[in-house]
């Protein structure tokens, strides 16, 4: 019985050594880690670029307070030395760059006198909120209405989609923001006019403070969903037209298969390609894209807070949030690569370099 047991064990072990051992070689793998030694490198090169573009511009953060009389020049040049503003420039990036190394600190905001992490952690919840909401909206929308589109190509309801997708592509982020934010004051009540949360949000039960927070989501959330929506839904329209002219779906018709099965199993499974692609890139998208919103719907999100760094020159504020932005881009790219392994094996992820 022992022996039966211990043969048990050892061929389980073996299992599942074999099975890390497969894991540790598999083509997968072995693409995420050399994107990510490619990552390091890229972030490098980014910062170093971010931070020499940085340096170009006339000034700095202490010339906004050398404005104001009351503080001495004693003041001044001791901030100047707490801020390291006193070093050469490439000194200056060789220390922000040591300390993040090894310490994982991005420096402290000149202007809230505070850890930039921790400002950054303070505002990252808000902005992805409404940057996934407005993706998930988006792309919930688009999608349907441009398979719509591409199957009843030409008629009534296509035209109609397209006029649609040219109005929507053609409003600015802005100006859909300004108008939203008309509407909202006409039709008061009915919709907040800004912020997250509303005066009585901390009186609230839990699922009030989440219903709350959803209803002062829905014109921001539609504000940054407006040109997305628009641009992909022409997108998918147009990446379906082109398969459905394909050969193998005329072949699938002829086979007699349901027009359904040879449009969202045949076609739609081969015109999705591209759209994983765009999903990368909109993802790396979400930060820059959720600036307007904010500004307009007074959203506590990264997109203010940022906006004030640039224009107070707010130097580690900046430079970290401008390497944010990068790892999301190339987080995006790989996620956009690893959908696409899945949503078609043939794809050989070595190729895609």
């Amino acid at each position: 019985m022992t022996s039966t047991k211990h043969s048990s064990d050892s061929r389980g072990l073996e299992s599942f050594t074999n099975k890390m051992a497969a894991f540790a070689t598999s083509e997968t793998l072995l693409y995420v880690l050399k994107r990510l030694l490619q990552a390091l490198l890229t972030l490098f090169l980014a910062s170093a670029l971010c931070f020499a573009i940085i340096q170009l511009a006339p000034g700095n953060y202490l010339d906004t307070l050398r404005q104001n009389p009351k503080i001495s020049p004693e003041t001044l040049k001791q901030l100047s030395v707490n801020f390291g503003l006193d070093k050469p420039p490439l000194e200056q990036y060789g220390r922000w760059l040591r300390r993040i190394v090894t310490e994982g600190d991005f420096g402290t905001s000149f202007v809230y006198q505070r850890s930039v992490a921790s400002l950054l952690w303070e505002r990252i919840p808000a902005t992805l909120l409404l940057a996934i909401s407005s993706l998930i909206l988006t792309w919930a929308i688009a999608i349907p209405l441009g398979i719509i589109g591409a199957v009843q190509q030409n008629d009534l309801t296509d035209r109609i989609l397209r006029v649609i997708s040219y109005i929507g592509q053609g409003f600015p982020s802005f100006i859909t923001a300004l108008v939203l934010l008309f509407f909202a004051q006409v039709t008061s009540p009915l919709f907040p006019v800004g912020g997250m949360t509303s005066i009585n949000y901390a009186d609230l039960t839990p699922l009030g403070k989440v219903l709350d927070i959803g209803w002062h989501m829905i014109l921001p959330t539609i504000a940054l969903s407006v040109t997305s929506f628009a641009g992909l839904q022409r997108i998918t329209r147009g990446q379906l037209l082109d398969v459905l002219r394909q050969d193998y779906i005329r072949t699938a018709r002829a086979k007699g298969l349901p027009e359904n099965r040879v449009i969202y199993v045949h076609a739609l499974r081969n015109a999705v390609n591209p759209l994983i692609t765009l999903l990368g890139f909109e993802f790396a998208g979400l930060l820059g894209g959720a600036f307007i919103a904010e500004f307009f719907f007074n959203w506590p999100g990264l997109g203010r807070l940022i906006l004030q760094a640039v224009t107070n020159q707010d130097l580690y504020l900046v430079m970290a949030s401008l390497m944010m932005g990068a790892v999301m881009l190339i987080f995006g790219n790989l996620l956009a690569d690893l959908l696409l392994k899945v949503s078609d094996p043939r794809i050989k992820l070595e190729d895609m370099n």
